[in-house]
Order: structure tokens, then sequence, then C-alpha cells
């Protein structure tokens, strides 16, 4: 007997590996394809390596090591294809996708992008680290735009 995923088992594989939860959503071909990319913007950007050194609190090489042109794709396909298999989930088990659930994933997108930008630049704060503090604030604001447009919208 196969069990039923629910969409939050979903959207955690996805947050885990991009393309999992396509692959958990059967949509093989999707799930390869976010695993490919993230294999290759991943070794492009060397984001291990930044992460490896985050970690081991050498910022200068973590900087240093990274390949910002390439690092700058990862938030945006992270996330999108975190959304994307999320809202899949949804739609596999015929129920309604919650509205403007678009905005906290898009939000992230953007702010953890500008996280990148800015952990190019010698700080307090572990390289690896600011790009997903900006996950952490595009999630929120994008949360708050999404309540404050669901509040007007049932006035």
């Amino acid at each position: 007997m196969k069990r039923k995923l629910f969409p939050i088992e979903i959207l955690l594989w996805s947050i885990a590996f991009p393309g999992f939860g396509q692959i958990l959503n059967r949509a093989y071909i999707r799930g390869g394809f976010f695993i490919i990319l993230e294999f290759v913007i991943n070794v492009k950007s060397n984001l291990n390596l930044n992460i490896m050194y985050s970690f081991q609190g050498k910022s200068g090489l973590a900087i240093d090591v990274t390949n910002y042109e390439w690092a700058m794709f990862y938030p945006c396909i992270y996330l999108f294809a975190i959304f994307e298999s999320y809202v899949m989930a949804y739609e596999r088990l015929g129920l309604p996708t919650p509205p403007y659930l678009t905005l906290p994933f898009v939000s992230a997108a953007y702010f953890s992008t500008i996280g990148v930008i800015y952990s190019s630049i010698p700080s307090p704060i572990a390289p690896t680290f600011i790009p997903i503090i900006g996950i952490g604030v595009g999630v929120g604001i994008g949360f708050a735009l999404r309540a404050l447009i669901l509040r007007r919208l049932s006035k």
C-alpha cells in the first residue's frame, strides 16, 4: 500500500534538497532537472566550500572560494523548486492551494539573493548565514504581505 504524502512532507524534502519534492510528487523529469541544476550551480559557485569554511569560522576563505556569479542563481532556483513541489503536492492531493502562497517564497528568493550579494563583504556573520538570514526575513515579509492582502480582500 502506498502512503499518502502531505504537502508539509514534500516541503521539508524540498528544503533538504531541491528536486526531491518533485520526485516524491512523481514528477521525475522535473525532479531530475532540479537535482542536476542544483549540482551544477553548487559546483560552479563552490557553495560547499563556502559552507565548510563558514562553519569552520574561516569567513575570508569562504568569500575567496565563492564564485558569486554562479552563487546568485542558487536562491531563486532553490526557492522555486521548493515552491513548485509544495504547490504540486496540494494539486496532487486535490486540495485547494492557499491563495497568494507564492509571496513568502518569492520574497525569500529576493532577500536571499540580496544576502548572497552582501555575503561577499567581510562581516562578523559568516558568509553562508547571510543569505539564510535573508530567507528568514523574506519568508516573514512574504507572510506579512500575504496576510495583509488576504485581510484587505476579505473586507
